[in-house]
């Protein structure tokens, strides 16, 4: 993993970037659900025009800052041909969680994540409806920013207390319930989108299970900041989480304060 393929001097102007993309969020979200523009894509996930205008503000905006970097944008198919196993590329989800969006709950976020030869080393999250920032790189440490305040964050040490999970109940499958149970006695932590990662990363939930479908966007940046506060996100083969793999969809996977066998040994105290 080469720190310097994206270093850490980027990460101000990268912010910028994120920032404006939220700051256009929010002027189409204060216009109410009449002005979303809500349409499907042929798969029949949401659309909005807020993904349209964020993506736009990101692609131009990182095809300035660092012109010899392909972007790889979910709202760009023919962006698609960069995302490879080798070399660099920014992998943008340009408003993730276009459902919590619609809803009107605040739990959604901007990603930008610099991958580098298959890793995710560099990520941005931003929660614009919430005030929040999220962002690390690897060598870098993690640091969130909340009410004007900057803070470096780190995973919480693993402890005897209830396990504190991250789960959508949207994706409560019989896997994921199954995997649950596993683990022992826990409580759960409510969050959205890519928040699920950052909410381990600054110490306030222990482990994310993911064992339903998402796509490569959808967890590049969260998993860099997570990474960069000291956590991990495995496959349940104990693999490290890779992007530009043949296909777009993750495998199953944990994104978790300390290694997977840590938590599952815990199952029985």
């Amino acid at each position: 993993m080469r720190q310097s393929a994206f270093p850490s001097a980027l990460l101000p102007r990268v912010l910028e970037i994120a920032h404006a993309a939220g700051v256009a969020i929010m002027a189409i979200y204060a216009e109410g659900a009449d002005g979303a523009g809500l349409s499907h894509k042929s798969d029949g996930s949401p659309l909005t025009r807020a993904d349209l205008r964020a993506h736009e503000l990101i692609a131009q905006g990182l095809a300035a800052l660092t012109p010899e970097i392909p972007v790889v944008s979910e709202e760009d198919p023919a962006s698609l041909a960069h995302r490879l196993p080798t070399g660099r590329f920014w992998l943008v989800d340009p408003l993730d969680g276009t459902k919590e969006f619609i809803a009107r709950n605040g739990q959604f976020t901007v990603n930008i994540a610099g991958v580098a030869d298959g890793a995710a080393v560099f990520g941005v999250v931003v929660a614009p409806a919430l005030g929040l920032a999220y962002w690390g790189s690897a060598g870098a440490g993690a640091f969130r920013e909340k009410d004007g305040r900057t803070e470096r964050i780190e995973v919480a040490t693993p402890s005897r207390r209830p396990l504190r999970l991250v789960a959508s109940k949207s994706h409560m499958n019989p896997e994921t319930l199954d995997f649950i149970a596993r683990l022992g006695a826990h409580e759960l932590v409510q969050a959205g989108s890519s928040l699920k990662f950052c909410r381990i990363a600054e110490g306030s939930a222990d482990v994310y299970p993911r064992l339903a479908p998402t796509c490569e966007w959808d967890t590049a940046a969260g998993q860099a900041v997570l990474e960069a506060a000291g956590g991990c996100v495995r496959e349940l083969g104990d693999e490290p989480l890779r992007y530009g793999k043949p296909g777009l969809l993750n495998p199953s996977f944990v994104a978790a304060s300390a290694p997977l066998a840590n938590w599952l040994g815990a199952g029985g105290r």
